[in-house]
């Protein structure tokens, strides 16, 4: 495998989980496998959890890593093929992504959608030139339809709660902003791929690209959805179908414990960061049941996993 974006890229998932479970184990023994090599980490936005577990994974194996906020540090990158480059933009992707790949063996890149375009978001016009142009592998840090790192990261944590076939449920919430729907796509995309049993409940009209959620069930009663769930995983997204539209009047989807009560102690999960009580309410997410770090932390071992297969040209 060349490029880490999707779960369509994994050869093997079962052979990946098992090494991700091998390497949280020990996650210094494998600092040979990146010596002398670097990671680039290109942030076209903002990043907590992405930006620090990628630099650790890296620097569990013995990676060097140039971090590099474009928006505000380099030129502004124009990515249109035969631009006449006369208004604002400096540098062309062509240029930009070959120099890179000069200075790095491994790029990572972070961008949003724009939630304006529908058609030019899921084209994945920045990520597929980069792709297109790089000459070392790309692994998407998020993109405007997917995050597979996070993805992976809550594949791990959900295998490490050893519950034989759970019920999943992906729960859509309210949000002020409009906000992507990659954590989701991706999120639905993974658990169906690993043959999870996966029930996701939103408002009509807040449906997902079917291409993602294709073998999922589809339940629009929040609360039928949530009995007997044993996890549920909780995320905003803007509409699909009405694209970038926010959900007005629907304080109701909130996560709380009388919701929560509804489930088979289900254990709850959310990517982060996550707007309390308003997403959730402070004593769902800060209760035993809550396993929002466990996610977080591992985040670190998901891009390891990658980064060990990469190097290594293993997937």
């Amino acid at each position: 495998m060349k490029h880490f974006t999707s779960v369509d890229d994994v050869e093997s998932m079962p052979s990946l989980l098992d090494l991700a479970k091998k390497i949280k184990q020990s996650p210094f023994d494998y600092k040979h496998i990146g010596q002398d090599k670097t990671l680039g980490l290109l942030f076209f936005n903002p990043s907590l959890r992405t930006r620090l577990s990628s630099q650790k994974a890296a620097y569990n194996l013995g990676m060097n890593v140039i971090v590099m906020n474009i928006n505000q540090d380099g030129w502004q990158i124009e990515f249109e093929d035969g631009a006449i480059m006369n208004q604002g933009k400096q540098e062309h992707i062509v240029e930009a992504a070959q120099v890179i790949s000069q200075y790095c063996d491994i790029i990572g890149v972070r961008t949003f959608a724009s939630l304006d375009n529908k058609k030019e978001d899921y084209g994945e016009q920045w990520l597929n030139k980069f792709k297109q142009h790089a000459t070392v592998p790309i692994i998407s840090l998020e993109s405007a339809t997917l995050h597979p790192l996070q993805s992976f990261a809550d594949w791990i944590t959900i295998d490490e709660l050893a519950i034989p076939n759970p019920k999943v449920v992906l729960s859509w919430a309210p949000h002020p902003r409009a906000l992507p729907q990659a954590v989701s796509n991706s999120f639905s995309q993974w658990m169906l791929a690993a043959g999870v049993d996966l029930t996701i409940t939103h408002p009509r009209g807040f449906e997902l690209d079917r291409q993602f959620t294709q073998g999922a069930s589809i339940e629009y009663d929040q609360e039928k959805a949530l009995q007997d769930a044993d996890i549920v995983y909780v995320k905003n997204w803007a509409s699909y179908e009405n694209y970038g539209q926010v959900g007005q009047d629907l304080d109701h989807w909130m996560i709380d414990s009388d919701k929560m009560k509804r489930t088979n102690q289900a254990k709850f999960m959310h990517c982060l960061p996550v707007r309390r009580n308003v997403v959730v309410t402070d004593d769902v997410l800060d209760s035993d049941n809550s396993i929002v770090m466990q996610q977080a932390d591992n985040r670190t071992y998901s891009a390891q996993t990658i980064l060990y297969k990469l190097l290594t040209s293993e997937i």
